[in-house]
């Protein structure tokens, strides 16, 4: 019995092809798949596809079109044996990030791909991505999907999805995983490194659909004032903030910038200190220039990345979790996204 992908374009380049009479590109039909990658029929599974009603740019992708794509998994969930989610590069790690949250408790493969090159160009990084993905996402053993976890497969590697950040715009190695190794390489062979995998426990999968995006984020930078982080760390309508900050975990010691950063604590503000550096972590109170936000209650976010620190805040603050444990369940792992 072959396994079953459901392949779910939402937009991007890869799921465009050039039309070479005209130079102009257009969206590429999936009913053809076969016949435009033929290849695609020594794998040994039946792969359907579906779209968004109306494919966007991954610039334009937001919270709503997350739990849209989330809708789609769980409709399908149970006839299909793992899920390929073709998305725009831009803002893959965002969305790939915030589905790892959003589905608790997954048995089965979710896989995000992209281009840096349109399928139909003649040097396209396209087919090789999407044959890998999906070969991916079938991958059995014992009849067990072998991957159980969000991930993100680009340029050779398959990445934890949380873990990763885009890097780099032309090159179509496009996305990094800093501080988490790949789970699996393709060359020759493909090598599926099992101990960096995640083990989810049996329990019924839980689809998660409501999230806050009431959050800011602060780049710091030499100059900064207490009226631009007032701005924001102050503004009534946002609940939580991410800093990030210098290193490992530093900022300034002023005095106006501690008050700002303690007044938003008192007013219930979920503070997250995450480091602007891509790799590495946040180690508040191992400098002075940082011992000062631990005291006042700022959220260590450890090593993870500024994408997955968005998802998380949006989900957990979507949840209801309450005040006096949302900090410890943030710097928890919950999905494998630090540590």
């Amino acid at each position: 019995m072959s396994v079953k992908i459901l392949l779910i374009y939402t937009g991007g380049t890869i799921g465009m092809i050039k039309d070479y009479e005209t130079g102009a590109l257009r969206a590429f039909d999936f009913d053809k798949l076969l016949s435009r990658i033929p290849e695609l029929s020594h794998l040994n599974c039946d792969i359907q596809s579906v779209s968004f009603e109306k494919p966007i740019d991954s610039s334009n992708m937001n919270p709503q079109y997350w739990v849209r794509l989330l809708e789609i998994i769980e409709s399908n969930y149970k006839e299909f044996d793992g899920f390929v989610i073709l998305h725009g590069s831009d803002t893959m790690s965002y969305t790939a990030s915030a589905l790892s949250f959003m589905l608790e408790n997954l048995g089965k493969p979710v896989i995000f791909t992209g281009s840096q090159l349109p399928i139909g160009d003649l040097r396209t990084d396209a087919k090789e991505n999407l044959i890998t993905s999906i070969e991916i996402a079938s991958l059995q053993k014992n009849r067990q999907p072998v991957i159980r976890e969000v991930c993100l497969y680009f340029e050779y590697k398959l990445y934890r999805a949380n873990r990763t950040t885009k890097i780099n715009a032309e090159h179509f190695e496009a996305f990094a995983s800093p501080n988490y190794p790949p789970l699996a390489e393709s060359g020759v062979h493909l090598k599926i490194n099992h101990d960096m995998l995640i083990r989810p426990a049996r329990r019924k999968i839980k689809f998660h659909k409501d999230l806050d995006p009431s959050i800011g984020l602060i780049k710091l930078f030499p100059g900064i004032d207490r009226e631009f982080m007032a701005s924001i760390l102050l503004n009534e309508r946002i609940r939580a903030v991410i800093i990030e900050t210098y290193g490992a975990g530093n900022a300034p010691t002023e005095e106006w910038f501690g008050e700002v950063v303690r007044q938003a604590v008192k007013q219930g503000k979920h503070v997250v200190n995450v480091t602007q550096c891509s790799g590495g972590r946040v180690m508040m109170g191992t400098y002075e220039t940082s011992t000062h936000l631990k005291k006042a209650g700022v959220i260590n976010g450890s090593n993870i990345t500024t994408e997955a620190a968005i998802a998380k805040l949006m989900y957990l603050m979507g949840n209801g979790v309450g005040a006096k444990v949302f900090r410890t369940i943030f710097e928890t792992p919950l999905r494998g996204e630090m540590d």
